[in-house]
């Protein structure tokens, strides 16, 4: 018998189809292998530092100093993305971001925590947010920290005035001798593109009711106007009398005269040859020079016990120590809810940290339509945005008190035009002496470039059906009919705006609208006009929401947001967990860069929610001094 004939040899090409085909196969065998190994690695590494987590937790012994060091901006709501900021945690680089809500309950906690005996202050490398309120609301925590017969200390290098305002409410501040304190007043000063729009041949239209309503003057003029200058200064006058008063009455100092050092900065500077350290002492805005080992040595002599390691003092910084707090165990329990309406406003859905006149709509439908709300706190920061936007939330705050649920809203830094729109109907407002509210006033604006296009050689033309047919081709020429139509609706929007205030305040047109005009106003100022109710932070708002409800004196609180993502919320959960923190300082962390990831393509923001060939109408102010 014949012996069998081989297999048939494979041609180059099949061959090598096989071979590519046998090398995936093993790559993705590798691949599988290390992913499996790879999170095996960090379920290892997790369950071990889950233990020394929770010994950690549990070791937070008596004497303890609670070190804050707030990094970036203080917001009422995180704007960084939620995957993103979870990258820069877990990365070991803090998010340039910090919750009010965190930092005050912390600081409340710690008052009643017998395990913290003080708190150091170091705020360095808080960054100036555009307002005081929030920082008076943390001030206020630290004088209630105070009044639990708890000291407060504060340190820094170099202190600007929103820093200072912050660290003026400590029992004792001290400042590094190469460092000081810079307090300069306040400023308003913007850029203004005329001449440049001039240049370009883009014809800006501005239509506006209200003397004072300047947010747009910067596109149709080259300076600010008399009216704006007027305005602006009577409110930052207030607003820098308010300033200067309290730091006044915490240091101990007479206002008049904290005012002419501050004035006379130049001729003072040279007593002390220029050491603003030493002139911060002899001003008495601070009680001494220290470098950062003397504050240790000092903290040591006060009583205050070594770290483990014998160099430094018992210590837990602000996240560790809020992340092992426990949560409100009542939450389900009838309690008040709250929204949190913090940035621009803009139409449709936004992201947090911005205002969406639907997605925000949506957050106060869903507090409303949930059982467990009895009262509604809205939580305002805004200079304002789109009109309709505005609205639709306002709608909503209308319907919510028409459910028998009380509003109250909380004035933040500011809740000017729109931000006032939004807060008009609830049932009262609360506001800080130094919010920035009012500017009731709206605006639209419209652009036209035709003498833009024939720069570049192009002109347009063409035939329509009626004198309205392609009216708002930014091609051509406003029509100054047109130009009527839009004016016609900013008047009608400007009467809408000043008679549902008229009607939620109680008062007459004619009233709201002397105090209306666009013009900014200070809590304080507002408060005297009638525009709010009553002088108050959060808390206040709180308690007063609750009242209104008989919820009486224990009930929960909780903030209506949009939930996270799955994978998102479980990165920050895991990013806030003490078992992180202790691979962290293992060295176990992602790299830096890989928390930048998510930016390397961000979106473009300029003019993002502007709509193309219609009048973008606003209820907007920018009134954020420096």
């Amino acid at each position: 018998m014949p012996p069998p004939l081989p297999p048939p040899r494979r041609n180059g090409f099949w061959a090598f189809l096989c071979m590519l085909g046998r090398g995936i196969n093993l790559v993705r065998l590798v691949i599988l292998n290390l992913v499996f190994f790879s999170l095996l690695l960090v379920l290892l590494l997790l369950l071990t530092a889950g233990v020394a987590g929770s010994r950690m937790e549990r070791a937070l012994k008596d004497g303890t100093v609670l070190v804050i060091r707030p990094q970036g901006q203080l917001v009422e709501q995180y704007s960084i993305d939620p995957l993103q900021r979870a990258l820069a945690g877990l990365s070991g680089n803090d998010p340039k971001q910090v919750q009010l809500r965190d930092l005050v309950g912390a600081i409340d906690a710690a008052a009643k925590d017998r395990r913290i005996s003080r708190i150091l202050l170091l705020p360095d490398d808080l960054q100036e947010s555009g307002g005081f309120a929030a920082l008076r609301e943390v001030g206020a925590a630290l004088d209630r920290f105070r009044a639990a017969g708890k000291p407060v200390i504060a340190w820094a290098v170099n202190l600007d005035q929103g820093q200072y305002y912050l660290a003026a409410h400590a029992d004792r501040l001290l400042v590094d001798p190469q460092g000081g304190v810079m307090l300069t007043g306040l400023a308003n000063y913007r850029l203004f593109y005329k001449d440049l729009l001039d240049k370009l041949g883009v014809d800006v239209h501005l239509f506006r009711v209200g003397e004072f309503k300047s947010a747009a003057e910067p596109y149709i003029l080259d300076h600010a106007s008399d009216a704006a200058k007027q305005a602006d200064s009577y409110w930052m006058g207030g607003l820098w009398d308010n300033y200067l008063a309290e730091v006044a009455a915490l240091r101990k100092l007479d206002p008049a005269a904290l005012r002419a050092d501050i004035d006379n900065l130049p001729q003072a500077i040279a007593t002390t040859q220029g050491d603003l350290a030493q002139l911060a002492v002899n001003e008495h805005l601070a009680d001494g020079l220290a470098t950062r080992a003397e504050l240790i040595a000092m903290l040591r002599k006060q009583g205050v016990p070594a770290d483990d390691k014998g160099h430094s003092f018992r210590q837990v910084d602000l996240a560790r120590y809020a992340a092992s707090l426990p949560g409100d165990g009542k939450l389900s329990e009838p309690g008040v809810a709250i929204v949190v309406a913090e940035g621009e406003i803009a139409g449709g859905k936004q992201s947090a940290g911005s205002i969406g006149g639907e997605s925000t709509a949506a957050l106060i439908r869903a507090a409303r339509e949930d059982r467990k709300t009895k009262a509604l706190v809205l939580r305002v920061d805004s200079p304002g945005g789109e009109v309709y936007a505005a609205e639709q939330i306002r709608r909503e705050v209308q319907l919510t008190r028409e459910a028998g649920i009380p509003v109250v809203v909380s004035m933040g830094n500011v809740a000017a035009s729109g931000g006032y729109w939004i807060s008009m109907n609830a049932n009262r407002i609360f506001a800080e002496p130094n919010t920035i509210t009012g500017s009731i006033g709206i605006f639209g604006m419209y652009y036209t470039v035709p003498n833009t296009l024939a720069k570049l050689g192009i002109q347009s033309d063409g035939i329509s059906t009626g004198p309205m047919a392609g009216a708002f081709d930014i091609t051509r020429p406003l029509d100054p009919k047109v130009g009527a139509v839009i004016q016609a609706t900013i008047d009608k929007g400007y009467r809408d705006f000043v008679g549902k205030v008229a009607k939620a305040r109680g008062r007459n047109y004619d009233a709201i609208d002397a105090i209306a005009q666009g013009r900014v106003w200070t809590g304080q100022q507002a408060l005297d006009r009638g525009l709010v109710d009553q002088l108050g932070g959060l808390g206040d708002a709180v308690a007063a929401a609750a009242s209104l409800a008989k919820l009486g004196k224990d009930y929960p609180v909780r903030y209506q947001e949009a939930p996270l993502g799955g994978f998102a919320r479980f990165l920050i959960d895991l990013n806030h967990n003490a078992s992180m923190r202790v691979l962290q300082s293992w060295g176990v962390r992602l790299p830096g860069w890989f928390a930048q990831l998510p930016a390397l393509a961000p979106e473009l923001q300029l003019l993002r929610t502007a709509k193309a060939g219609v009048p973008n109408v606003y209820a907007d102010c920018l009134c954020s001094p420096h």
